[in-house]
């Protein structure tokens, strides 16, 4: 039997719930765009071609706001291609992810898209092969009201008002080597401060997000950030963190375990931040943009015809790195979340990458249904129920050895109070793959005088941790109610399967 105590204190708080925490991606790359979010001839498109279903979905999904159009994509794009009527867009190579972009969808599109989704636009730029002018001149076409050239083609192109995009990033991935315009540390840093010069002369109200580290395993990781952050640190707002995990070889207590590094991540990119304030003497505080981060088996960069590796044809979206997510793959992807939420403090922005087919909650057939993956669960809720301030847990569990991390916490939470509501809100994951766990809250100045709901995502009973949502079986994995909840004169107890996340809904009221 796993036990737990989470002690929790109305008190000890780390900061507002940044609404923009729950946020998703959407790139051109593979079928998150075409026959994705955009399919027109489906049954369900509307007149512009958004496919409805999966409209449906986002909304439930609950997202705040997306980054689009990429990734590794954004480094090789001309954002003039995608403007202006769609028979005249020129279809070009994209050598990112070797396919062919007809730009049939462009940034008008993805605005409308984005107010039927309801979300935030987070735009990104390509400092890959362009540079100043291009950055600054789509900060006018997008946010000037009108009488210069750029904001008036906007206007002739069908936009008579400003798309006002507030939240910008400074390219993508330019510390890695695979990606079109590679840059040195310095090299990046003195680019992104002079582009962001740029852009705030046309828009100061904008935000800016500078590039980061791809990864931690990157061999420039820190002095990537403290370079680029030297140069450019009274220009930008945010930094970036990138992080991508999979279970390797069956570990899967590893992999239960991974937002141990995703913790550790986040401290030492923190930490960087803070050590170039400090010897610089700003008096701002630059935040961070977590802005991919996901469960992705990169184990199977498969393709239909050549498992393995990216395929060398030249065509049209095809399927890339379309993974099937499971039971364990919810969990670990409920865990992720409650990293960002506990860092709220400094994590600001952070984007679950992809929205739609490309490593994603959601999925669909081209011409076909859409449906719910595993990992949609545990965003779902979060999206919906964190509100208010987060609260500092201070968690006693018993451990379980793990081969990367040692021993960790077999129950990790995060839990969020909402004092206008009166509503406090507990996410719970038990790690253990065989164990039930027992978890007592242990509340000060807050008492439970009643439950308002209390859902759990585990192995189904004809299932393994390896249960998936599969195309035709899209109730193999999802939430049901949890039966083990207990209040007994304001102390709450739960009952939690083994392999399992929950979410749990508390009314309170002072004490």
């Amino acid at each position: 039997m796993t036990h737990a105590r989470i002690t929790i204190d109305r008190d000890f708080t780390i900061a507002d719930v940044p609404r923009r925490l729950f946020g998703q991606f959407v790139e051109h790359m593979g079928r998150c765009v075409y026959t994705g979010i955009y399919e027109p001839g489906h049954p369900a498109a509307d007149a512009r071609g958004f496919r409805t279903d999966v409209l449906e979905l986002v909304r439930e999904l609950g997202p705040t706001v997306v980054r689009y159009p990429g990734g590794n994509f954004v480094s090789g794009y001309r954002w003039e291609d995608g403007i202006g009527p769609v028979a005249d867009r020129p279809v070009r190579m994209d050598g990112a992810w070797h396919t062919i972009e007809t730009n049939a969808f462009g940034l008008h599109e993805f605005m409308d898209w984005s107010r039927e989704a309801d979300v935030e636009v987070m735009e990104a730029i390509n400092l890959g092969t362009r540079g100043v002018e291009e950055a600054r001149a789509l900060v006018e076409y997008a946010n000037h009201p009108g009488g210069t050239y750029w904001s008036d083609l906007r206007r002739r192109n069908g936009a008579e008002d400003p798309f006002g995009i507030t939240l910008w990033c400074l390219g993508n991935e330019l510390d890695g080597p695979w990606q079109i315009g590679h840059k040195t540390p310095a090299e990046y840093g003195r680019l992104a401060q002079e582009t962001a010069k740029a852009m705030k002369l046309v828009d100061p109200s904008i935000e800016l997000v500078a590039v980061g580290s791809s990864n931690r395993q990157m061999p420039t990781f820190g002095t990537w950030e403290h370079t680029v952050l030297t140069h450019a640190y009274e220009e930008v707002d945010y930094i970036s963190m990138h992080a991508y995990y999979q279970e390797h070889d069956g570990d899967a207590a590893s992999f239960l375990a991974e937002a141990v590094d995703m913790d550790a991540f986040i401290d030492g990119v923190v930490a960087t931040i803070d050590a170039v304030k400090a010897a610089g003497k700003h008096t701002k505080q630059v935040d961070i943009s977590f802005d991919e981060w996901n469960v992705w088996y990169q184990s199977g960069l498969d393709t239909e015809d050549q498992p393995h590796q990216v395929e060398k044809t030249w065509r049209e979206h095809p399927r890339l790195i379309e993974d099937t997510y499971n039971v364990t793959d919810a969990v670990v992807v409920g865990t992720f979340l409650h990293s960002l939420l506990r860092h709220g403090d400094r994590v600001k922005i952070a984007n679950q990458a992809q929205l739609v087919n490309v490593i994603a909650p959601i999925r669909s057939e081209e011409g076909g249904p859409a449906w719910r993956q595993s990992i949609f669960w545990p965003f779902a809720r979060m999206a919906k129920m964190a509100k208010g301030r987060i609260l500092r847990l201070a968690v006693s569990s018993t451990k379980a050895p793990t081969a990367r991390y040692g021993d960790v916490d077999e129950v990790d939470a995060v839990a969020t109070w909402d004092e206008e509501s009166g509503r406090l809100a507990i996410f719970v994951a038990n790690r253990s793959l065989d164990a039930e766990a027992t978890v007592d809250l242990d509340l000060h100045g807050l008492r439970a005088t009643a439950l308002r709901s209390a859902e759990v995502l585990t192995v189904p009973e004809d299932g393994d941790r390896l249960t998936a949502n599969l195309l035709g079986t899209p109730d193999a994995v999802g939430l049901r109610p949890l039966a083990g909840v207990a209040l007994d004169d304001g102390a709450v107890r739960l009952t939690l399967p083994a392999l399992s996340w929950s979410a749990v809904e508390l009314d309170v009221a002072r004490a």
